[in-house]
């Protein structure tokens, strides 16, 4: 009796450790420790992740699933992908101030406004109401392995959040003041400039719906989609009205710096 139950203790031991290791605070505290160790962070793998969001996003979800069976969770482990996401930002902003004719300290105002309210503050928010709406509406069964991560919320939200940056705070930059210049009130400016927006904000909302649409635990994704007709209306809305919506981004960017 005194063996089997030291291997039953030793058992329950073990699982308990190994509970431990999977418990949320244990992957925040392993996925934060991790941001002061670049080498242990694979950038080549995030950056196959970003060119692939662009291409084929569904590949990117395939991988999720891939670490939920070989690390048992659906969120990053790595934060390579959220540097190489604040290198692109901050890039960006920057940009913007040289296209907008800041000066150094009106552009390092627009990127702290940029980087700690437009990205971290929103992400949190949309993150948390998309974790909260999926775990307490789409659920096929609720339970304790059957749920949402928070983090894995906030993967989606970054994953959606990379290609509008490259378009609205890149892309963008070259049609502002050159080739076509869409901070204009002209037709073909506007009309140029709001496709773009259309194309962003199109692709965010699809790939929120391939992140959520890839957890086998939750139903009726197909309700992410809804805001496409929406995003429509308001398009077909902006064109006809003479909206330019770069022009207001542009003008609420140096209000900001003031």
């Amino acid at each position: 009796m005194l063996p089997t139950t030291s291997r039953h203790t030793a058992a329950g031991g073990l699982a308990s450790r190994d509970a431990a290791r999977h418990t949320a605070g244990a992957k925040r505290y392993k996925y934060l420790r991790r941001l002061l160790h670049f080498r242990q962070m694979d950038f080549d793998f995030a950056l196959w992740q970003m060119l692939y969001l662009f291409t084929s996003p569904q590949r990117v979800y395939r991988n999720f699933h891939y670490r939920k069976q070989t690390k048992d969770q659906w969120a990053r482990d790595d934060p390579a992908f959220l540097v190489l996401l604040s290198v692109w930002l901050c890039v960006s902003t920057v940009g913007f101030g040289l296209v907008l004719d800041m000066g150094f300290v009106e552009t390092l105002k627009l990127l702290l406004w940029v980087v700690f309210i437009d990205c971290i503050g929103v992400g949190l928010l949309i993150s948390t109401l998309m974790w909260f709406i999926t775990n307490k509406y789409l659920l096929k069964q609720p339970g304790p392995d059957f749920d949402v991560e928070w983090g894995y919320a906030f993967d989606v939200h970054l994953n959606a959040f990379y290609p509008l940056l490259v378009i609205l705070h890149f892309l963008q930059l070259f049609f502002i003041n050159h080739i076509v210049v869409i901070n204009s009130d002209w037709f073909l400016g506007y009309f140029v400039g709001n496709t773009l927006w259309l194309v962003a904000i199109g692709y965010y909302l699809y790939i929120t719906f391939l992140g959520y649409n890839a957890l086998p635990f939750l139903k009726n994704t197909v309700v992410l989609l809804y805001p496409f007709a929406l995003l429509a209306l308001l398009y077909f809305l902006s064109v006809s009205l003479g909206w330019n919506f770069t022009r207001g981004l542009c003008w609420f960017y140096q209000y900001r710096v003031r």
